[in-house]
């Protein structure tokens, strides 16, 4: 009796016939309902090394050829990922190699930063990040925000979850509001029915652009996620509520959330911006803006913001 392989092989398999079977790859994983991204990304790790000389169907040259790359451990786990859904799709089995990610701190930065970049950027891009930065949604789940889910009256906006998340709503500022109306009305999608992979060039372009004349490299370092963890690490510093930010993420694993109870150390040293509201309008601006009470004196409202 013959020995049985780790999966079925073919002898003689041009890179050609891999990339057809790539091709067939990425729309059975559509059809499993895997998300757009993850589609993009396990196609592309599999034509990566099938470029590289890997066989679809030898798993050992599979393992030879993530072995040989000088990618972190986190994207040969991801390229193992990636393999493992192909061969679910052909009936094969392998046994994979252990790669363990290594978990980071993420940069968060300065909220200055933050606005600045926004500042600098196109009208569109500016109005994405400012939802970013009020919602701390996946940039996905704002991506594919609607114009239905945007209650102008009640100044919310309801974000459909992605990856498992929760449903949530968020009063958003005045400011956003006329951001968001201020776009043009071009299809159900706010911010356009076409693919965000290639929207994400477009904004690396005008980040590039504000570092340099802004002369701050740091701002290289924003990504669209990074708004999602600025919002949670504030609002913990602010609330220490753990569970609320749990909620406010989507999160339905504490675990998940955990990592934000450590990201900033602040001091008794800290700056804020201190600011005076003389009427009920004033005050609720400044509230909106993110500002908190800290005591009246005469007939005025003082408020804080940290820096």
């Amino acid at each position: 009796m013959e020995p049985q392989s780790e999966t079925k092989t073919v002898a003689g398999v041009s890179p050609q016939d891999c990339n057809g079977k790539i091709i067939e790859f990425a729309w059975w994983m559509k059809k499993q309902g895997y998300k757009e991204g993850t589609v993009v990304c396990r196609s592309k790790l599999l034509k990566v090394m099938v470029k590289r000389g890997a066989n679809l169907y030898d798993p050992e040259t599979i393992k030879d050829i993530i072995a040989k790359q000088i990618w972190s451990e986190g994207r040969k786990e991801n390229a193992v990922n990636a393999y493992s859904t192909f061969l679910r799709m052909i009936g094969g089995t392998w046994n994979p190699p252990i790669y363990g990610r290594i978990q980071k701190l993420p940069f968060i930065p300065k909220e200055e930063e933050i606005d600045a970049l926004i500042a600098s950027c196109a009208q569109k891009a500016a109005t994405l990040l400012q939802t970013l930065k009020e919602t701390a949604a996946r940039v996905g789940e704002v991506w594919a925000l609607q114009w239905t889910k945007v209650d102008i009256e009640n100044r919310t906006l309801r974000i459909t979850p992605e990856k498992g998340s929760t449903p949530r709503i968020f009063k958003i500022s005045p400011k956003l509001m006329s951001m968001l109306l201020a776009l043009p009305r071009k299809g159900n999608c706010i911010f356009g029915s076409y693919p965000l992979r290639g929207y994400r060039t477009c904004f690396t372009r005008q980040r590039k652009k504000a570092a340099r004349k802004l002369g701050n490299p740091r701002l290289l370092q924003i990504t669209f996620h990074t708004f999602r963890h600025w919002k949670a690490t504030m609002e913990y510093h602010r609330t220490k509520d753990i569970l609320y930010v749990m909620k406010l993420l989507g999160h339905k694993s504490i675990k998940n959330t955990l990592i934000y109870t450590q990201l900033i150390e602040f001091d008794d040293n800290d700056q804020f911006v201190c600011k005076v509201a003389k009427t009920v309008k004033e005050a609720s601006e400044l509230i909106e803006s993110g500002f908190e009470y800290v005591c009246a004196m005469d007939d005025a409202k003082l408020f804080k913001k940290r820096k």
